[in-house]
């Protein structure tokens, strides 16, 4: 009984860093994807519009600024409200055990019997665990939390805008680096190539289909390519 105890304890807080690896990898890879579509798009239309090199350097680095700075900011504003939530409930559930702790057991075992465990072995998880960290208890059967994996609005607002900025240089660099004649086909290439790369990845992390995610986000980023290409081109004849 010790043994399986023992085994017990080391695996879930091993499936716990796990779990929370594979989400930020898998908030990068989207985080990057955004940024690649984001300044293909703004890249691309701009160079629709005109031939000159320097709008598009301008465009190309107004983009990656105010787009991280977006994303840092939206991902902290996010991130601190699911944090002061989670405080909250923390708080709510730590007050209830200190004003009702016959009541709050007796709600314990009653989620565990409705688990499937019997009556009898429902009390007595929900003593052990009680006895054990009350808390922790109810956090996890009541609410699925964790307190000790409340989420950092600060390292997901930074993580956010790196993310960004690795994603939305590739365009960037792409149609600055390409010849002028060819640096949409250049462009749209390199940037189809890497969205199938990062959908593909996004959806392995999460445990879906690859190919299938690669194609979709490819014919999604070939659609907004033409149609920001179009537009460019577009406002270039009419206000040139």
């Amino acid at each position: 009984m010790a043994g399986t105890t023992v085994t017990h304890d080391r695996w879930e807080p091993h499936a716990g860093a796990i779990s929370a690896r594979l989400n930020a990898l898998r908030a990068a890879v989207l985080g990057a994807n955004d940024g690649i579509v984001s300044m293909a798009g703004i890249v691309v239309g701009v160079a629709g519009a005109t031939t000159e090199h320097q709008p598009v350097v301008i465009a190309g680095v107004a983009g990656l600024v105010a787009g991280a700075v977006s994303m840092s900011l939206g991902e902290y504003v996010s991130v601190s409200s699911q944090r002061d939530g989670e405080r909250h409930l923390v708080a709510k559930e730590a007050d209830e055990l200190a004003r009702w702790p016959r009541e709050e057991l007796a709600e314990l075992a009653a989620l565990y019997e409705a688990k499937g465990l019997s009556p009898q072995t429902a009390a007595t998880v929900a003593a052990e665990l009680t006895e054990r960290d009350a808390l922790r208890a109810h956090l996890d059967a009541e609410l699925g939390l964790d307190p000790d994996e409340v989420v950092s609005p600060v390292v997901a607002a930074v993580s956010s805008a790196a993310s960004f900025l690795l994603g939305g240089l590739l365009p960037v660099l792409a149609i600055l680096l390409a010849p002028t004649a060819w640096r949409v086909p250049v462009t749209s290439a390199v940037v189809l190539l890497a969205l199938a790369l990062t959908g593909w990845l996004g959806a392995r992390v999460g445990g879906g289909s690859g190919a299938r995610a690669a194609l979709r986000v490819t014919i999604g980023g070939a659609a907004g390519l033409a149609l920001t290409y179009g537009i460019g081109c577009a406002l270039g004849t009419t206000i040139g």
